[in-house]
């Protein structure tokens, strides 16, 4: 009796954070090492499932990038990175867009099916407009590119909007439309972002292969649960935020700035963090928030 007792006080928590969020859109990115755990990427698919079924409007934008490298490592490719990012040759290009389009999403799709949530594929260049990426070397202060790898300057929330209104939930690619219509490929988490302003989504959420943002990246028990917007620069100054983090906090900052109520990052790792972050007190990640 005192397990079912338990069991109905975790519904009752999570009671106001359901008719807070109901009929809320969430933008949810994931990728990164979950996507070579099976177990791992349905349970995260079945919160996403949850969220549908409790009132949420949940987007999802996946990556793909272990499976992109084995598939390049496969054609006799090398993978190589510049500065985090995937250099992307035309050769390369042809890979990640059959790999994502083709292999990943259509997983993805038919997994919520199976946890009775009506899911539809979304082709990235079918909505994300890009220009070429560019950046500068830290080290030598040099330009950087990297080939067919873009920058996010516009997105067509119409479809997204129109799934959302029926009930379907959108699983995007993180590719965009760039010139002369040639497809590039787009950082996962840069995606997610573009697309959390483009919709003023109420909370942008990234999985991520960390529990979150960690004063000492060394002690995973060192979270920090809340940063502002104010506190971002310092913290890249002091190191604390580095390496893959950096587009996870850029991207979220961008999204709160830009009108996104919360960004949140959360371990993929954990079963149901996605549920334990939006629906108990307490959280299990670090949430990015205005002043």
């Amino acid at each position: 009796m005192q397990l079912l007792i338990e069991k109905a006080a975790v519904l009752i928590e999570a009671l106001p954070y359901l008719q807070k969020f109901r009929g809320e859109t969430v933008v949810v990115k994931f990728g990164g090492s979950i996507m070579d755990h099976e177990d791992g990427v349905r349970a995260i698919l079945q919160d996403v499932a949850f969220m549908a079924v409790v009132g949420l409007r949940p987007v999802l934008v996946h990556g793909g990038g272990k499976a992109i490298s084995q598939r390049m490592k496969a054609a006799g490719l090398t993978p190589e990175f510049r500065l985090g990012l995937r250099v992307t040759d035309a050769a390369t290009m042809e890979i990640v867009e059959r790999t994502l389009n083709q292999e990943i999403n259509p997983h993805m799709v038919e997994l919520l099916r199976g946890f009775d949530c009506t899911a539809r594929g979304i082709h990235g260049e079918d909505i994300l407009r890009v220009r070429p990426k560019t950046g500068t070397d830290p080290k030598t202060g040099e330009t950087v590119s990297w080939g067919y790898v873009g920058e996010v300057v516009e997105v067509d929330v119409v479809p997204i909007r129109a799934y959302l209104a029926v009930g379907i939930v959108p699983v995007v690619t993180p590719l965009g439309r760039g010139p002369e219509r040639a497809v590039f490929n787009v950082n996962a988490d840069e995606a997610a972002s573009a697309i959390g302003r483009a919709l003023q989504a109420r909370k942008l959420v990234f999985l991520s292969d960390v529990p979150g943002l960690l004063a000492d990246p060394s002690n995973p028990n060192s979270i920090i649960s809340s940063v502002r917007v104010s506190e971002v620069d310092r913290l890249i100054e002091r190191g604390v935020i580095s390496g893959g983090m950096l587009p996870k906090i850029g991207g979220a900052v961008d999204a709160v700035r830009a009108g996104v109520a919360k960004s949140h990052i959360i371990d993929s790792f954990l079963p149901h963090s996605l549920l334990l972050e939006l629906f108990t007190d307490r959280g299990v990640g670090t949430e990015i928030v205005r002043e």
